[in-house]
């Protein structure tokens, strides 16, 4: 992905659409900018205080403004050892008040930047949550992960070191020089010489570190990516002696991201160093001016604090920029996926109480990819409480049918009604609460059995799992697991065999006691004996159900109410077992080489 340039990351709406999100703890935020504007100006005082302290032991006499009258006790005056003792005590005080005016200001503000992108978070996922299925498929899982994850947590950074602070920064810089002229504006004048030097390496810097961190950035978003394809896919990598040619790539993207970490390094090894040599000239040039002229001690002392002062936020102030620039950055790549209407599905509000699971598709033409049509012109209903087995060879538009039927994806054109009723109308929840899935590719996450059975749906009882296990005959099974139901199920099911991980699926969808049921290639890769306990299950769950069923194994779906041949996206033939039979058609054909494949093993 490409960087964004700088005079594009700070645009107006983006930085107002961050502080947007601030708007439910505004309270903590303009109590953090009143905290900045009071570090602001303190910052001057102690100096200030230091250079009486120091006249008032030289025995040389200093006015000082009323404040300091009213602060101090009228003793502190009387004689020079009251006063440095007083100014001392006042200065411990008044450190101490800074300290902790410093402490809620840096914790509140690295407090507000967590609840907003705690809130900022939420808001991606669920956008995530609800995107239609074709943009997973071109979306690199780690990309989405970056966005989620590294992206937001970048966008901290414009609350615990951006805006606010490098504002207060500025502040304080902006309130020290003043004070500084008008203390003395000739010797002011004589040490910001060498600020022209200070000026331009700032700005190189701030430019160097920009466009390495915006390569580290794109170099952790590969890496993201990478590493999670890889990882998912790993079997297939060793089985294929992959793992060299695999771990080049790896090391092409780490030698990127590395190479833009040094560039930033190297920028901050020069930049540090320079900025002292300016501080050093500064003082060098404040020594000489004093000196030539037999100014006092106590102004040399205080303009050398006040040059620290301001050269200690000078040193960051580039640095929060790049981090600001950066948190800009991810903010515009973070509202990208929150603005991005294509891939949200309009949802309607029909949500009725019963479902009865009457379908009719009608002249339905859906493409993953247009103009590479999957379904073809497709008419076909299916009458509620009826099985309808989809039948053809792989890429024939089977799984396409119940990802369009579930809303996974929007077809392009047609109509597909459920009740007579668009399925569009329908609520998304209602909808697919309604059509219990058992997919081929069974997806079970890290967690107990109990927990992939029930998804965590605390409504769920434990006594209607065990009732769900015994009618699939996976009940005792599941007690012989160490643990039972609590029985720790590794990530994506690793520990349990490809049959066992559809048996669960299987409970899972008959536990939701859905209208619709569908059963996509439900029993394709699992051994006989599993076969014949999901089809005695089958033959209890869909009574009275509407079942779409998808399978190679035509002796699966021999007691279907209807059979649709699909060819090409395209309905070949359609009718019973023994009608297809008798047509001596393509379904005829598929049967025999089935039974000549069963004689052969």
């Amino acid at each position: 992905m490409s960087s964004t340039p700088p005079k594009q990351i700070f645009k107006g709406s983006i930085l107002r659409r961050v502080f947007s999100f601030v708007k439910p703890y505004r309270f903590v935020f303009w109590t953090n900018v009143f905290l900045s504007i009071v570090l602001a100006f303190s910052t001057p005082i102690r100096p200030y205080l230091i250079q009486a302290t120091v006249n008032a032991a030289i025995g040389k006499a200093m006015t000082l403004p009323s404040w300091v009258h009213w602060v101090l006790p009228n003793n502190a005056f009387d004689t020079a050892i009251q006063l440095i003792l007083s100014i001392t005590v006042f200065q411990v005080v008044f450190i101490l008040f800074e300290t902790l005016v410093r402490f809620f200001f840096t914790f509140g503000m690295a407090w507000l930047g967590q609840q907003v992108i705690r809130d900022l978070r939420n808001k991606v996922y669920h956008k995530i949550m609800h995107w239609e299925m074709r943009q997973f498929d071109k979306t690199p899982i780690g990309t989405l992960t970056t966005r989620t994850i590294n992206d937001i947590e970048s966008i901290n950074d414009i609350f615990s070191d951006g805006l606010i602070p490098i504002l207060a920064d500025l502040l304080t810089i902006i309130v020290t020089l003043t004070t500084m002229f008008v203390i003395d504006w000739k010797l002011t004048l004589i040490c910001l010489i060498p600020f022209p030097i200070m000026l331009v390496a700032t700005y190189f810097f701030k430019e160097s570190v920009n466009k390495s961190f915006n390569q580290v950035r794109n170099a952790v978003a590969a890496l993201n990516a990478f590493v999670q394809e890889h990882i998912s896919g790993m079997q297939v990598v060793q089985a294929f002696s992959a793992e060299e040619k695999e771990m080049q790539k790896f090391s092409k993207i780490n030698e990127g991201h590395k190479a833009a970490n040094i560039k930033a390094i190297f920028a901050y090894s020069v930049f540090f160093p320079v900025v002292e040599v300016v501080l050093a000239l500064s003082i060098g040039l404040i020594v000489w001016w004093v000196a030539d002229r037999s100014l006092d001690a106590g102004l040399l002392v205080a303009f050398i604090l006040f040059l620290n002062q301001i050269f200690r936020p000078l040193r960051m102030i580039a640095d929060k920029f790049n981090v600001l620039q950066m948190g800009m950055v991810a903010a515009e790549r973070v509202f990208k996926v929150l603005d991005n209407q294509d891939v949200t599905l309009d949802e309607g509000t029909y949500a009725p109480v019963q479902i009865h699971g009457k379908i009719a598709f009608k002249e339905v033409c859906f493409a993953y990819n247009e103009p590479n049509w999957v379904l073809d012109h497709l008419n076909f209903d299916v009458d509620a409480g009826t099985t309808v087995a989809l039948v053809g060879s792989t890429g024939s538009g089977k799984t396409s049918i119940i990802s369009i039927l579930n809303r996974l994806y929007p077809y392009q054109s047609g109509a597909i009604l459920l009740d007579d009723h668009p399925i569009e109308s329908y609520s998304l929840d209602r909808l697919r609460a309604s059509v219990g899935v058992v997919l081929q590719d069974v997806f079970l996450f890290s967690g107990s059995v109990l927990d992939n059975i029930t998804l965590r749906n605390k409504d769920i009882r434990k006594e209607q799992v065990y009732e769900a296990a015994k009618m699939i005959g996976m009940h005792d099974f599941i007690l012989q697991l160490p643990g039972g139901y609590d029985y720790q199920v590794m990530e994506r099911g690793a520990t349990l065999s490809l049959g066992q991980r559809q048996l669960l699926s299987f409970i899972r969808a008959l536990l939701y006691n859905p209208s619709i049921l569908i059963l996509d290639e439900a029993t394709s890769s699992i051994d006989t004996e599993s076969e014949q306990l999901i089809e005695r299950a089958i033959d209890t769950l869909i009574k009275g159900r509407t079942s779409i069923v998808i399978a190679h194994r035509l002796s699966t779906i021999r007691k279907a109410n209807k059979i649709i041949v699909l060819d090409q996206g395209q309905i070949k033939e359609m009718g019973t077992h023994l009608e297809l039979l008798q047509q001596g058609g393509l379904y005829a054909t598929l049967n025999e080489m089935q039974f000549e494949q069963k004689k052969v093993s």
